[in-house]
């Protein structure tokens, strides 16, 4: 009996999937859809596929619109790259944060990595030295990784 309802069940659900599978979302009427490959009916382009680019060809820096001119030289454009953090040792002052996940703690943009965390408890002020690590991988989802050297309240 329990193989039956299990049987009967699975038959059940492939059903409905097959049911769900079939329809196509319009208004019930169907029109034709081409199956299988056209054969090729034009003859073959005697001019090359891709035209070497002349000197006075310009590639659009905006591949959403080209029509945007370039910015002069040495200007940068807005929502660009940021710059890398210092590789040195740095010193951050400000106020600790909570981050989003527990036991994070951010200080103006960065996530303090290691250090006392009596000093960097919420809401302290602190001083805090040590260096910027871009690269490693984190659960906090914010922040600059900073690998906390030093840190006294300030």
């Amino acid at each position: 009996m329990r193989t039956f309802r299990l049987a009967l069940s699975a038959l059940v659900v492939c059903v409905a999937l097959s049911a769900c599978g079939g329809q196509d979302g319009g208004d019930g009427t169907s029109s034709p859809s081409p199956t299988g490959a056209q054969p090729a009916t034009s003859p073959p382009n005697p001019t090359p596929a891709s035209p070497s680019p002349s000197p006075s060809t310009r590639v659009p820096d905006d591949p959403v619109d080209p029509t945007i001119p370039d910015p002069p030289l040495g200007t940068k454009r807005p929502g660009g790259p940021t710059p890398p953090p210092p590789v040195g040792d740095t010193t951050l002052t400000g106020t600790v944060a909570a981050g989003v996940e527990p036991n994070c703690r951010l200080l103006d943009g960065y996530l303090l990595i290691g250090g006392p965390r009596d000093v960097l408890a919420v809401g302290a002020k602190v001083s805090v030295t040590g260096r910027a690590q871009p690269g490693m991988m984190t659960t906090c989802q914010q922040g600059i990784p900073f690998l906390v050297e030093s840190a006294r309240r300030g």
